[in-house]
């Protein structure tokens, strides 16, 4: 198997890209050095830190380690997302509504996707 089969990173991945053409496309040119910059490296942080969890799998609380990771780079971005639009930097109402429910939806995921690998290791297969 392979972490592009994971649908936590296939959501990070549409998430990530969808944010780098809007701050491409839907910001002021001053903000593509500033807030845009810090939500594209935040948003392609997600992606990064489940691949390299997903890497470091065999050990389990690397793999955790890293998922925290990305749940953290998932909450910033959220507040990047949110600084836009409460200073009218990001103005399409649609396009913010949007990319929070992603967002929030990826969060959500990935704290079950977290919580059933922690599960893995309080909870190991007796060996037969």
């Amino acid at each position: 198997m392979s972490y592009k089969k994971l649908e936590i990173w296939k959501m990070a991945r549409e998430v990530s890209i969808e944010i780098h053409k809007m701050t491409l496309t839907k910001l002021p040119k001053f903000e593509m050095y500033e807030e845009g910059s810090q939500i594209r490296r935040s948003s392609k942080s997600v992606r990064s830190n489940i691949v390299e969890g997903y890497g470091r799998r065999q050990y389990t609380m690397d793999y955790v380690k890293h998922l925290t990771y990305a749940q953290a780079s998932n909450d910033e971005t959220i507040d990047h997302l949110e600084t836009l639009f409460e200073t009218e930097s990001l103005q399409d109402e649609e396009l913010y509504n949007r990319l929070l429910n992603k967002l929030e939806q990826l969060g959500k995921m990935l704290n079950k996707f977290t919580q059933s690998i922690r599960s893995r290791t309080q909870n190991p297969k007796p060996r037969a």
